[in-house]
């Protein structure tokens, strides 16, 4: 797998990133590719050890550890390495519907499992893969196939982020015919509008977009099904509905001034910027603006880095990112061995910027808001921040971060954006077609499997499993994809 004595050879180089401060000019992805030679040479790092664990997709601890793709990683490394483009593309594709999305935005759980990361450098996995996908459209081999024969069958799948796209790619190569509603006015979901284009420029999803076309996929947009399209109408015309609509519903902060105006979920100011970017290159002015603001953001995972780095593009006055839980250690505790994923700090793009600009990391760890203060026009002015400890809750046993009193301090602040994750699924959509939610919020099904409780409807990703990673999402809807041709044929080759 590579060469055999290429991790002792090569080092371990990355696609060169545009400097923070030239970089937040624009809104384009800021990696230059490594050239091809460059590229077979990290591809030639792969070792033979024997058990890849990067392809492996296990749960150990309660987190994932290697693709949960089970992306044939060893294989299309050696692929690369000799040069053979074209059938690397083949052994990518039989997995993965969308590298170009997957290279791009997924955290890289094949390199934290990486063995060659264990006493070195991990193999540069994620960019390999961006590698042989480009060079697949590049050079025609990424085109359109479509079914040579259909089944007759009709699905409709509700919602396009990865899952709904994955359960539509997999149905249609298999032949049924499959239509895609998205309440959207562009297809992608969480693609288009949850990720900045800093991660993943809107072309490239209209580049797939348009080859699913091509292949006899139909997409209906600003199809809002339990609003302005009734669930019945799809179960009436559909041999199956397949619902995808993600884990919709924002995580609040319910303290004092709320009501203030300047306070906005993280998922709508991303929104906004990036369909007024599509929309006009940001010269309509509806988005919401940072420009000139002191903002707070609430939360400090990758959205709340994307808040971060779309803000400072915004030039915003300062930039402030608050984080309930400790900082995570510099490097792996013992407790957190290898192939785990490791439990360590990691200063995004957003946050490089910050202190490329700033001249400080925007971080402050155990701390949430405690008060909003707004002026006499109800405007947001002031934040009053608090520290926080970890403390056992004496009825359940369980360890809670607590305010701790006396440690208020205020800061000023404009606008603040809370990018405290999501709570489940949102329930309009659930009651339309009658579905069953579990304790969690999420479409309720049994263990592993992908239908709900009303005939014909199932359902995959966020909205089933509660949000998660972009990968994630595409396993959920290949495996719904299954179950979903056995229902209607009797029997599944996907």
């Amino acid at each position: 797998m590579g060469k055999p004595t290429g991790f002792l050879e090569y080092e371990r180089v990355e696609a060169k990133a545009v400097s923070p401060k030239e970089r937040i000019k624009n809104f384009n992805e800021f990696h230059t590719p490594l050239s091809e030679a460059e590229q077979r040479k990290q591809s030639a790092r792969c070792m033979d050890c024997g058990v890849p664990f990067c392809q492996s997709g296990m749960t150990i601890k309660g987190m994932t550890s290697g693709c949960p793709l089970n992306n044939l990683i060893p294989e299309w490394n050696d692929l690369v390495y000799t040069g053979n483009w074209e059938q690397a593309y083949n052994r990518l594709h039989k997995t993965s519907n969308f590298p170009e999305f997957t290279s791009r935005v997924c955290p890289a759980l094949c390199e934290k499992a990486c063995t060659c990361g264990l006493n070195g450098d991990a193999v540069c996995t994620k960019e390999n893969e961006m590698a042989i996908i480009e060079h697949a459209y590049a050079n025609g081999l990424a085109g359109p196939k479509p079914p040579k024969v259909r089944t007759g069958k009709k699905i409709a799948v509700v919602g396009s982020g990865p899952s709904g796209l994955a359960v539509a790619d997999q149905l249609n190569s298999r032949g049924h015919s499959v239509t895609v509603y998205e309440r959207a006015d562009r297809v992608g979901g969480l693609l288009r509008y949850g990720i900045p284009n800093m991660k993943l420029e809107k072309h490239i999803i209209d580049r797939k977009i348009n080859v699913m076309k091509a292949e006899g996929i139909e997409f209906v947009t600003d199809a809002n099904i339990g609003v302005n399209i009734k669930a019945q109408k799809l179960q009436e015309e559909y041999d199956a509905v397949v619902l995808c609509c993600g884990a919709s519903n924002p995580r609040d902060i319910n303290a004092p001034g709320r009501d203030a105006n300047g306070i906005y979920f993280a998922v709508d100011f991303l929104t906004s910027t990036t369909k007024s970017l599509l929309d006009s290159g940001l010269q309509d002015g509806k988005y919401i603006s940072a420009k000139n603001k002191n903002v707070i953001v609430i939360g400090g995972g990758d959205t709340g880095n994307d808040c971060v780095g779309t803000c400072i593009r915004h030039g915003c006055k300062s930039i402030t990112q608050l984080e309930m839980m400790p900082k995570a250690p510099d490097t792996r505790a013992e407790s957190n061995p290898w192939p785990q994923w490791p439990l360590v700090c990691k200063t995004d793009y957003g946050q490089e910027e910050a202190i490329a600009v700033f001249g400080h990391d925007p971080r402050i760890y155990t701390t949430t808001v405690k008060e909003f203060k707004k002026d006499k026009k109800g405007n947001l002015e002031k934040v009053v921040t608090v520290k926080l400890e970890s403390k056992k809750d004496e009825k359940t046993g369980r360890r809670m971060m607590v305010p701790v009193e006396g440690t208020e301090q205020e800061l000023p602040c404009e606008l603040v954006l809370i990018a405290a994750g999501f709570l489940g699924t949102q329930k309009y959509i659930a009651d339309a077609f009658g579905v069953e939610l579990n304790e969690r919020t999420n479409v309720k099904t049994a263990a592993d499997k992908f239908a709900t409780n009303v005939a014909g409807v199932f359902t995959a990703g966020d909205m089933h499993t509660g949000q998660s990673l972009v990968v994630k999402a595409i396993r959920q809807g290949r495996d719904c994809a299954r179950e979903v041709d056995a229902y209607l044929m009797g029997y599944t080759n996907l």
